[in-house]
């Protein structure tokens, strides 16, 4: 599969909410936007991330149409693995605990990244 563009800020704000609301018109988007947001503005992101391939384009409909090209979880797949090896030299272990000192986790968050560190010591353990 070829490497997706990675998404600038503001395209990551509309893939947020193309995610959470799934497919929407430019309009939809717009109301999930920061107030200020203007129409063309996202209009002419949703257009260019269409040309990056980061949206599809269902354009049957007056309106048309937009969701997201890949989930979300591929998405934040692609840009952890990007800023783990621009900015940590691939070291996962410094990227989990730069990310746990900047931002306070729940327990829920914990208990979640213990699950998946347990499960990935035991694939390890499989496969050595």
């Amino acid at each position: 599969m070829p490497k997706l563009p990675r998404p600038t800020e503001a395209e990551i704000a509309i893939l947020g909410v193309l995610w959470k609301r799934g497919p929407s018109t430019v309009r939809q988007v717009l109301g999930d936007m920061p107030a200020g947001t203007g129409y063309t503005t996202i209009l002419k992101l949703m257009q260019i991330m269409t040309d990056k391939k980061l949206l599809l384009r269902d354009e049957q409909e007056r309106s048309h149409v937009y969701r997201a090209a890949v989930p979300e979880s591929q998405t934040l797949r692609g840009l952890a693995g990007d800023l783990l090896e621009r900015a940590f030299g691939g070291s996962a272990q410094k990227l989990l605990v730069a990310a746990l000192s900047a931002k306070r986790a729940t327990p829920g968050e914990l208990k979640e990244m213990r699950r998946l560190l347990d499960a990935a010591e035991k694939k390890e353990r499989g496969s050595s």
